[in-house]
């Protein structure tokens, strides 16, 4: 049940590490304690799955498996599995703010792949089990894996065509003659959610719940589609016909073109939503509360003919709407989801929304147009509601107020009697968390008070986004003490 409270939005990839990215080794753990000390109840991440080009947790190569790059390598040493010596030499990045994606890519994987060496024959019974256990995706993915890095790394459109048309002949080549690499892959997802249960259950029983966002679409090159080609608006060659994105808005005057195929509803309403419900339960056994990213698709989503070079000449197609969610209830029973119900909203979607009964999000960047009444503005909240300082797909507060329209900035100093003194950044804090909504959560740089380059995203570009890093000392008593104070105040 979600409860009045409030909570730090945090990647895993940013927390402080030695090894160039954040893992969910001890200063994970730290973070957690950081929480408790802060009062914070919730702590909320982006999603785990394995990134490709780009980097982004957005498009992953499956939306069952995790993120490599997080199992801590410390940990592996503590089993035994690794020494020390083994990686205190490698290069994982030097920049303590900067997340180097090619060195981890490089080096962390290599090591990764030592350490399953050196635990083959110990850790072989175990894997069984746990392949036995997530057998209905953990072997399509290792299969995808295996060939993705045989065609260095090209999308399964690319690959020879017996396999990337899963013929039954080279399906089973692939088994028996990558078993061994097979098994790698598995250990991988094995470690990964070994280490993710510990680190969730300690957060737990710190009264700490995690929040875990999920993308409402998958990748074109991911196992996901490859493996299931009927479930996605395709053509005869298993290129997709439509693309996802969505419409000219505040953040691009042309749209946002975000390349995933489009989902094929009518055949996952034949099926009962069978792939949902899968994907649905393994996230609630991730997280505690589900945050759906771009929930308003479900209801109507933009479609964009594949080739076009931007949105802009989309339509609207309506969603499978509540069919869907009342066959999640009727197979998983209550689960808690937020619903990120933002952008371009009309009364069918708020309809939508208030029917399923999951709290939508506000965001104090998008309150402050002094020429309209704007929903994000706290006198217009409703309890059962998230409201944000800002998202990963935001500016930092420092920086909107650096960047953005003069009026717009000068309504907000005057809504929530804003200075200097106390700090902007911590003005915004006070205004999400003083509101009546059930939930709030503002960005760790914001409670920082870093400006726009410690931003994380910047929607529809690609280079230099998700790399930004918190510092090991920036966690301390007297910041934790000053979220204590203000999140007692205001009952959260």
């Amino acid at each position: 049940m979600i409860e009045r409270g409030s909570g730090i939005l945090l990647h895993i990839t940013s927390l402080p590490s030695l090894y160039g990215i954040g893992t969910f080794g001890r200063e994970a753990y730290k973070f957690v304690d950081f929480l408790e000390k802060a009062g914070q109840k919730y702590w909320q991440i982006l999603p785990l799955g394995t990134t490709g080009y780009g980097d982004s947790p957005y498009q992953s190569f499956s939306a069952f498996a995790g993120n490599p790059y997080f199992i801590d390598l410390d940990l592996l040493v503590q089993e035994g599995i690794l020494n020390k010596e083994d990686f205190q030499n490698i290069n994982f990045g030097e920049d303590k703010r900067n997340i180097d994606y090619e060195k981890i890519f490089n080096n962390k994987m290599s090591i990764l792949r030592y350490s399953y060496k050196n635990a083959r024959k110990t850790v072989k019974d175990k894997i069984l089990v746990f392949k036995e256990n997530n057998i209905d995706w953990i072997e399509e993915y290792s299969l995808y894996m295996i060939a993705k890095t045989r065609f260095n790394l090209k999308s399964w459109q690319k690959w020879d065509e017996d396999i990337k048309l899963r013929r039954p002949e080279a399906m089973r080549y692939y088994k028996e003659n990558y078993e061994d690499e097979m098994n790698f892959w598995i250990y991988l997802q094995y470690q990964f959610f070994k280490q993710w249960k510990n680190l969730k259950k300690y957060a737990n029983n710190k009264g700490v719940k995690i929040i875990g966002d999920i993308p409402i679409y998958v990748a074109e090159d991911s196992a996901d589609v490859w493996g299931n080609r009927e479930l996605f608006l395709l053509d005869n060659k298993y290129k997709p016909i439509k693309i996802a994105g969505c419409p000219p808005d505040d953040f691009s005057e042309t749209g946002q073109l975000w390349g995933n195929p489009i989902y094929n509803w009518n055949l996952m309403e034949k099926r009962g939503f069978d792939w949902w419900i899968k994907r649905i339960k393994a996230n609630s056994k991730l997280y505690d509360i589900i945050r759906v990213d771009h929930f308003r698709g479900f209801q109507a989503y933009w479609e964009v003919p594949y080739g076009d070079e931007t949105a802009a000449d989309g339509r609207w197609v309506k969603g499978p709407g509540m069919k869907l969610f009342n066959a999640l209830k009727d197979s998983l029973g209550h689960i808690d989801i937020i619903a990120e119900d933002l952008g371009f909203l009309t009364q069918e979607v708020v309809r939508f929304r208030e029917e399923t009964g999951f709290p939508g999000m506000k965001v104090l960047q998008f309150a402050f147009n002094p020429l309209e009444e704007s929903d994000y503005l706290p006198h217009n909240y409703e309890k059962n509601c998230v409201v944000y300082t800002g998202t990963h797909d935001n500016d930092t507060v420092n920086g909107w107020f650096e960047n953005t329209n003069a009026d717009d900035v000068k309504h907000s100093i005057k809504y929530f009697n804003l200075n200097e003194e106390e700090g902007y950044n911590w003005g915004f804090i006070r205004g999400a968390w003083s509101s009546v909504a059930n939930i709030a959560i503002a960005q760790m740089q914001d409670f920082l008070g870093l400006g726009s380059k410690a931003r994380m995203n910047i929607p529809s570009t690609l280079g230099g986004n998700w790399l930004w890093r918190l510092r090991r000392n920036e966690l301390n008593n007297e910041l934790a003490k000053k979220i204590y104070e203000m999140t007692k105040l205001y009952g959260r």
